[in-house]
C-alpha cells in the first residue's frame, strides 16, 4: 500500500519521513507519552530514527499499519501521530495516537481520529475500529468518546507496556456510528 495524505479543516496528515526524526524524538521526551503509550522509555534518538526510517515505511508497505504525522494544514511543526493497525482478517483495525504536549487541549486529536476513522472505513474496508488505552489514561479516553467510540469495558492484563501487563479500556467505532455503510451486515444481540 502506498502512503496517502489526508486533510481536515485545520490539519495535514501525511506519512512520516526521516526529516521528522528530530521532531518525533523531541515529542517523545514527554513523560506522559512515555507513560501512557508503548514507546520505549527512556526514548532515545535511535528509537525515533527506527520509527521514521523503518517502522512507518514497513507498515505502509505491508498494508498492516498506516501511520500519519499530524501537522497544521498551513505549515508548521509536528503536532501528533496516529496509526491504524490491522488486528484481524475480519476487518478489525486498532487506532493509537499521541499528541505533543504543547498541542493538547485544542481538539487536534479528535479532529485527526475522526478523519482517520472515516478513511479506515471507506478505503481500508474496516468493519470495526478499536481503541485501547491503559485504565486511567483519561486524555485518550476523552478523545475516543468525543469521536464516537463506545467504551465497551475494561480488559484485565490486556496491554503489555514496559514489560508489564496492564488493564485496558477498550472501545469500538463501527461504520454505522458515522453514518457509513458496512462491508458486512451486522446482527447485534438483543437484551
Amino acid at each position: 500500500m502506498e502512503p496517502i495524505t489526508l486533510t481536515t479543516e485545520r490539519l495535514l496528515l501525511r506519512t512520516f519521513t526521516t526529516d521528522d526524526t528530530d521532531a518525533v524524538y523531541q515529542a517523545c521526551q514527554d513523560p506522559d507519552i512515555q507513560r501512557w503509550t508503548t514507546v520505549p522509555s527512556p526514548y532515545e534518538r535511535q528509537h525515533a530514527a527506527e520509527f521514521t526510517r523503518q517502522m512507518v515505511p514497513d507498515g505502509w508497505h505491508s498494508g498492516t499499519m498506516c501511520t500519519f504525522a499530524v501537522l497544521p494544514r498551513a505549515d508548521g511543526p509536528l503536532m501528533a501521530s496516529v496509526a491504524v493497525t490491522l488486528r484481524t482478517f475480519s476487518g478489525t483495525w486498532e487506532i493509537g495516537f499521541w499528541t505533543a504536549k504543547e498541542h493538547r487541549g485544542r481538539g487536534i486529536m479528535a479532529e485527526t481520529v475522526g478523519a482517520v476513522a472515516h478513511w479506515a472505513f471507506a478505503r481500508l474496508g474496516a468493519t470495526r475500529l478499536e481503541w485501547r488505552a491503559e485504565v486511567g489514561n483519561a486524555g485518550s479516553r476523552a478523545v475516543a468518546e468525543k469521536t464516537g467510540f463506545v467504551v465497551e469495558g475494561a480488559l484485565r492484563a490486556a496491554l503489555l507496556n514496559k514489560d508489564t501487563l496492564r488493564d485496558a479500556w477498550v472501545g469500538a467505532l463501527l461504520p454505522s456510528d458515522l453514518g457509513l455503510a458496512s462491508t458486512h451486515p451486522y446482527l447485534p444481540t438483543r437484551n
